[in-house]
């Protein structure tokens, strides 16, 4: 059974600096042990508030690098890449924002697999992962449709892969390219972060229903031998 521990913040600014200290103390402590950090941090907005926070942290940053937990298969600049965002945020400091998808590609399996032999370069297992969760209970980039079964339970060196979801979102329909669950799960540390009652009722049940549950959270997270942090505000 995965231990769970929640969180809970008075506000969204309470919520993202204690993310963004969490976050910094994975970093030095690697840093510290290995001289150098390898961290996965999701796209969308709850986290990036903290994210700001954490940039402007006194950290070496040259020894860190960031790897987006998902990308939408489009060109670097456009809106929806996830690593243009991190990018803009922590290549000024120096970091090491490293894209797992290279342009918008019609071929979304080949995409995948181009992430995952340029992942495999990195140090494993990550340091830290940091996961949102959809209102439909996805994370990362796993969702229902074709891909969801070797998400969750392709090879377990297997770091990445190119998904189609089905349905697609309406905010951003296109595919994508996610770590695996056995990328997520095998971090050193995992973390979700989350806002909102509706989002926590989809995580509770998601967790109680574990390797039954129809959400891709309780997926991912059923029998992970790490504990979760779930850092949650109202």
């Amino acid at each position: 059974m995965t231990e769970i521990e929640w969180w809970d913040y008075d506000d969204a600014d309470e919520l993202a600096e204690a993310i963004a200290g969490d976050v910094q103390f994975v970093i030095e402590s690697a840093i510290d042990a290995r001289g150098s950090a390898v961290v996965a941090l999701a796209g969308g907005k709850t986290p990036f508030p903290a994210y700001e926070k954490l940039a402007a942290a006194k950290l070496d940053w040259k020894r860190v690098t960031i790897v987006p937990t998902d990308d939408r298969l489009v060109p670097m600049g456009d809106p929806l890449s996830n690593v243009t965002a991190l990018g803009k945020l922590f290549v000024p400091k120096g970091a090491r924002v490293f894209p797992i998808t290279s342009e918008a590609a019609k071929d979304y399996k080949a995409a995948g697999k181009a992430a995952d032999a340029r992942l495999q370069d990195l140090h494993w297992p990550l340091d830290l992962c940091l996961l949102g969760v959809g209102g439909d209970g996805h994370t990362a980039s796993i969702f229902p449709g074709a891909d969801f079964d070797e998400a969750l339970n392709g090879p377990k060196d297997r770091r990445a892969l190119g998904v189609m979801p089905d349905p697609l979102p309406p905010e951003a329909p296109v595919a994508r390219v996610s770590l695996t669950r056995a990328a997520i799960v095998s971090a050193k540390a995992v973390m979700i972060a989350v806002t909102g009652q509706a989002k926590r009722d989809v995580i509770e049940a998601a967790i109680a229903e574990g390797a039954g549950s129809p959400y891709p959270i309780g997926r991912v997270l059923a029998d992970a031998e790490l504990p979760v942090d779930i850092h949650w505000a109202a």
